[in-house]
């Protein structure tokens, strides 16, 4: 009796630690800090030249265990007036994506929010793919450059006060 009940914990601890040091399942939501720093590009190519990304400027979310959607600020600084005043970040997605009621394939993207109200997503060539009417939110106490919040089964992508709606379909 006393073999069996040894043998009996010792398979139980086995399977414990084998359970403690098996891959974690990722919970779909909004990214933690940690997990947008593996995942955000340092820098990003957008007609035709490369750009910093700016990391507290990075917000994004995780559909399954291997698909994510992102997005970031960038340093335009260094881009002419006129692509600087439409290109604002990075927008990267491995699901096809319902933004704002238009649909959006996989890929890797450029976004702005325009003054006019408009959020317009651009292919890295810095060609216009589709542009949705952008929400504002008055009620948003402390805006900030981007941010991104889970809305339901979609997902809120700010810009200050100004917002459009991501949904992973």
């Amino acid at each position: 009796m006393n073999r069996g009940r040894s043998i009996f914990f010792s398979l139980v601890t086995i399977l414990l630690m084998l359970a403690a040091h098996a891959p974690a399942q990722s919970k779909p939501g909004i990214l933690s800090a940690d997990e947008l720093k593996k995942a955000v590009p340092g820098s990003y190519y957008f007609d035709g030249q490369s750009a910093p990304v700016q990391m507290r400027n990075a917000g994004g979310f995780r559909v399954d265990d291997r698909k994510l959607v992102l997005a970031a600020m960038v340093d335009t600084s260094g881009y002419a007036a006129d692509v600087a005043a439409k290109y604002q970040g990075l927008l990267i997605t491995s699901v096809k994506l319902d933004v704002g009621g238009s649909d959006l394939a996989p890929g890797a993207y450029g976004f702005g929010f325009s003054k006019d109200g408009k959020f317009t997503v651009m292919d890295v060539g810095g060609n216009a793919l589709l542009s949705v009417a952008a929400q504002n939110d008055d009620t948003l106490a402390h805006p900030v450059p981007l941010k991104m919040v889970a809305d339901g089964a979609a997902y809120k992508l700010y810009a200050g006060r100004s917002y459009v709606s991501l949904k992973a379909q």
